[in-house]
């Protein structure tokens, strides 16, 4: 038994002397190739051409050096190098896998990744906090942003859209963390959502429709449980003829209308100076004739502007809101408004909610991994300086199988919402069977 632990540790041993020479020759491999390309020339060469010269210069550095290596693994080298001198490195195979949906980097030699909502160790690994480092600053880098010991926390994006999120030392402890939230080449439709299980298809029917009435829609849910995705899948319903404007922390939103102006936040300079907040893009974007504003999340003072736009002829306007119940969303909107600086009594701040927002979405993520639409509710109006609400839709939880698989069923509560006299109004043709509590969905 002695003799087999040995051996199994040994064993090891030359398992993690192989990688990490490995690494070294790739880690040469890297410095000397950018020695060597001409990083000015690759940007005007197509990507055969930039394969092909960065596939002789491996070549010839492997056989300058004599390492032995078979051609399959040839081909993967240069494939490693391709990624580490055009893309992110490690991560790049990661970004291009369709059924990830997370990249969670929280060392360089710890990284995990999210596949249809149930989180797995990932083989992926740098070779050090440096090699880390230099992949985090090529993703500050590529939005104008920065990242470094005064400024160690970024938000950026890819160009596909995916969020971005980094910190690091000292505020990391354990070395530098990076976590990217990815987003389909093609964004989901409600009718993907529907195929999911996520929301029925009378659901899907009732929220195109309101899109289209030009309801105020507010979309609430924990971090992770599908606000954005949601969001965008609504938004497919905005004619085409309408002035979109969307406004976000990180330009993420996916919108597929033709007119859209997408605003972004700036983050202040090294001085401190030059920050621009949402409060100023929602602000600014009133003089620039919208028909709707998409507020990405509203997070903080920008919520007293969105509720005075709201109520002064900008309808149609949607956004997200971390919450776990709309309820709960309300209370968070109250104290944002608070965050504004402005005096205003806690019944007023409630009238303008209760007359500027007129459903409330609220997603959650299961413990199977599957988000689902667990509430549409309608707000009705103030009774007693409290915010009223009818749900029209939920889903009616029933336990969790063998296989950890979240049994349940959607189902209407048999209320007529108020708000279907303004979809006649816009022309917007509902079965009201839609409603019926004896239509149940699994």
């Amino acid at each position: 038994m002695a003799l087999d632990t040995v051996g199994n540790t040994h064993g090891v041993q030359a398992a993690v002397a192989a990688t990490n020479g490995l690494y070294e020759i790739k880690s040469r491999m890297h410095a000397e190739l950018l020695e060597q390309l001409n990083l000015e020339l690759i940007d005007q060469l197509d990507g055969r051409q930039v394969r092909e010269q960065i596939g002789s210069l491996v070549r010839d550095i492997l056989d300058h050096e004599h390492i032995p290596l078979n051609a399959a693994e040839r081909t993967t080298l240069v494939d490693e190098m391709l990624d580490e001198v055009l893309g992110l490195g490690p991560i790049e195979p990661l970004l291009k896998d369709p059924t990830v949906s997370d990249i969670l980097v929280n060392s360089h030699i710890s990284t995990y990744v999210e596949r249809r909502g149930v989180l797995e160790k990932s083989h992926v690994r740098f070779r050090n906090d440096a090699h880390l480092m230099r992949i985090i600053d090529k993703i500050a880098a590529s939005v104008g942003r920065r990242i470094d010991e005064s400024s160690p926390m970024v938000d950026a994006r890819l160009a596909d859209g995916s969020r971005v999120n980094a910190i690091i030392p000292p505020l990391a402890v354990d070395g530098p963390v990076l976590s990217i939230r990815k987003f389909s080449v093609d964004p989901y439709t409600l009718r993907d959502l529907v195929a999911f299980r996520s929301l029925t298809p009378g659901m899907s029917t009732f929220l195109q429709g309101a899109v289209k009435a030009r309801l105020n829609i507010i979309i609430s849910g924990g971090t992770g449980s599908g606000k954005t995705t949601l969001l965008n899948a609504m938004s497919a319903s905005i004619p085409s003829a309408e002035r979109v404007i969307s406004i976000e922390d990180s330009a993420e939103l996916q919108l597929q209308q033709p007119h859209v102006v997408r605003l972004e936040t700036r983050p202040p300079n090294l001085e401190g100076k030059g920050e621009i907040t949402q409060r100023d893009l929602v602000r600014n974007s009133l003089r620039m004739r919208p028909d709707r504003i998409i507020v990405g999340e509203v997070r903080g003072s920008e919520a007293l502007d969105m509720l005075q736009a709201m109520n002064t002829g900008h309808e149609g306007s949607l956004s997200t809101i971390h919450a776990n119940t709309p309820r709960d969303a309300l209370t968070r909107m109250e104290h944002m408004v608070g965050m504004a600086g402005v005096s205003i009594p806690q019944p007023v701040v409630r009238q303008q909610i209760a007359a500027a927002i007129h459903l409330m979405v609220n997603i959650e993520r299961m413990i199977d991994g599957r988000r689902v639409v667990t509430s549409i509710q309608e707000i009705t109006g103030t009774e007693d300086e409290v915010v009223t609400m009818q749900e029209i839709f939920h889903f009616l939880r029933e336990g969790v199988d063998p296989k950890g698989q979240v049994l349940g069923h959607f189902q209407a509560t048999g209320i007529r919402p108020s708000i279907l006299k303004r979809f006649q109004e816009r022309g917007v043709d509902l079965d009201e069977a839609l409603f019926d509590p004896d239509c149940t969905y699994e």
